[in-house]
């Protein structure tokens, strides 16, 4: 019997979307990302370099100005909320703030960011909080043997939604002859109810949850039974198969397992949606390649899809943003040898925040040289005009 245990999930996709529809303010928008994780020390490193960018980042403003009166009053909000206590699993933190305009989110994550920014500008700066999303899509895994299984849907490498289906065992006997060929007939019928009951729950899932990636873990013997009773449309989103041992890995060890799984693929499909995006461009027109012409199919309502390298100072600047870009973006990190100018940090805002406006799906490709030639972005399109 199926018991369902749904977890409860922050709207994170909403709360996007709704800073992504704010108009260019006047007062600085302070955009934090921070890592909760201490250092290979056993050292929590945040606070000092909040403490440090933030005092850089207000003697750059005029003294007395509007501007950076509203500057000081959100660094002061953002320590208060800070030295609040927080969940121990937080282990990455998102904050947007402006106070001229009105504006404070803090978003807690389970999953951590690989450095400390700090952006500065006119918009909340989106592209490390949608990276992160698309590093750690959802997916669901399952684990069987032939009498029990779990199912877990996972998003940001913490588990979403959890299934338990268990059957009844069949008892041995030690008898030989009619009595052990109708065990092994009764046996064998256990087993196969048990996996169409695995199955149709997952199939379930899928639907409601919306999901196209499942990774299996299951024993040796269990996986191929399976694989028989799985319909076509399951079996295409089957990922990868982890062997489960009798007394393998369980709760966090087995979702890092399954993970890896869903990550090496997202590494092999990178190349196959790269070349989607050329075929398209080139062929059927389909496709635009370069920021200057994903800029343009964005104020069309053309992009479907938009495909960006995973290193920002690997975009290509434009000679001009839209006239409701953001005016300004500066940033300060804690990540070694980072160096992003001002245009391609403004370049990302944008193409981020299009893309949130017009429920555009987001694709980072890790590869930087991958998108090298057409300048870091380009765009499947929804229609060709």
């Amino acid at each position: 019997m199926a018991e369902s245990t749904p977890i409860p999930v922050q709207p994170l996709s909403q709360r996007m979307e709704t800073l992504a529809a704010l108009e260019p303010s006047p007062f600085p928008v302070i955009s934090l990302y921070l890592s909760l994780t201490p250092n290979q020390n056993g050292q929590e490193t945040w606070d000092q370099f909040v403490r440090k960018v933030f005092n850089e980042r207000a003697k750059a403003l005029a003294a007395e100005s509007p501007e950076r009166e509203s500057f000081e009053k959100d660094a002061e909000r953002i320590r208060e909320y800070l030295e609040q206590p927080r969940d121990q699993a937080c282990r990455g933190l998102a904050i947007f703030a402006s106070s001229g305009s009105e504006l404070f989110e803090a978003i807690e994550l389970e999953t951590e960011f690989d450095d400390h920014w700090l952006f500065v500008g006119s918009v909340p700066h989106l592209y490390p909080l949608a990276k992160l999303i698309d590093s750690y899509p959802r997916y669901a895994s399952v684990m069987l043997d032939t009498n029990k299984a779990r199912i877990v849907v996972s998003s940001l490498a913490t588990a979403e939604r959890q299934e338990e289906i268990k059957s009844d065992k069949t008892r041995r006997t030690s008898k030989g002859g009619w009595s052990q060929a109708r065990y092994q007939r009764r046996a064998e019928d256990m087993h196969l109810h048990h996996m169409k009951e695995v199955v149709d729950a997952l199939d379930k899932i899928v639907r409601e949850e919306k999901i196209n990636q499942i990774v299996v873990a299951a024993d040796e013997n269990v996986l191929p039974k399976l694989k028989e009773q799985l319909p076509k449309h399951l079996a295409e989103m089957l990922v990868d198969n982890i062997t489960l041992q009798r007394h393998g890995a369980a709760g966090d060890a087995m979702l890092e397992n399954t993970f890896d799984a869903i990550r090496a693929k997202d590494a092999e499909t990178d190349i196959e949606k790269v070349q989607e995006l050329m075929d398209e461009w080139q062929g059927s027109g389909l496709g635009v390649a370069g920021p200057e012409a994903t800029l343009r199919a964005f104020e069309l309502g053309q992009v479907e899809e938009l495909i960006i390298t995973g290193s920002v100072d690997t975009l290509k600047p434009v000679q001009k943003l839209p006239e409701d870009a953001a005016a300004e973006m500066t940033a300060e990190t804690s990540a070694p040898n980072a160096s992003i100018d001002e245009a391609r940090l403004k370049l990302s805002a944008e193409l981020i925040k299009r893309a949130q406006q017009t429920a555009a799906r987001i694709r980072f490709i890790e590869d930087a040289t991958l998108l090298e030639e057409v300048g870091g972005v380009g765009a499947l399109l929804r229609f060709r005009i």
